[in-house]
Parts: structure tokens; C-alpha cells; sequence
């Protein structure tokens, strides 16, 4: 069974399952009060914090920020990229 909420609810579900404004702020390395602004404000978990509240309580990127992780889109590849040298390979 999985839930969807929207960006809001799934903040606050965020912030119910680490117990408190303070629990979730220390966890993600900001202070209480940026957590209140983004309940009280922008309605929203800042992208640089969606993977990492991810893996810490379970709330899906696709609920956090569906505007960067929409459903349905293909999953990264496995293999990472490691950028291209267009001289590599080029007899010199």
C-alpha cells in the first residue's frame, strides 16, 4: 500500500515520523526554524533535503517534490556517469 500526499502533507508526515520540528531540523543538519519557514512558507522540503529525508524516514521524493522526482519517469541508470573526454582515445 503506498500513500501519496502532497508536497505539504508529505512534509509534515516528515515531520511526524522524526517527533518533532527540532528531531527532523538536527537530522537534516539546519536549524528549527528553517523547518518551521518551510511548513509556514514554501509549503515545501528544499531539494537539497529530499533524498536525504528519504532514506532517514521512508517519505517517498515522489511526494516530497514531484515538480524534481515525478511518477512514472524511468529510474537513473546503475552505472554512474563519469563525463567524456573527447580527446581520450585520440592519438596525439
Amino acid at each position: 500500500m503506498s500513500a501519496r500526499f502532497t508536497p505539504f502533507e508529505a512534509l509534515e508526515a516528515l515531520v511526524e515520523k522524526a517527533g518533532s520540528q527540532s528531531a527532523l531540523a538536527r537530522a537534516l543538519g539546519v536549524s528549527q526554524t528553517a523547518v518551521w519557514k518551510w511548513l509556514q512558507s514554501s509549503k515545501r522540503l528544499p531539494a537539497e533535503y529530499v533524498l536525504k529525508a528519504e532514506a532517514l524516514y521512508g517519505v517517498s521524493r515522489h511526494d516530497l517534490r514531484p515538480d524534481i522526482y515525478p511518477r512514472g519517469y524511468p529510474p537513473a541508470p546503475d552505472a554512474r556517469w563519469t563525463g567524456v573526454d573527447r580527446r581520450a582515445g585520440a592519438s596525439a
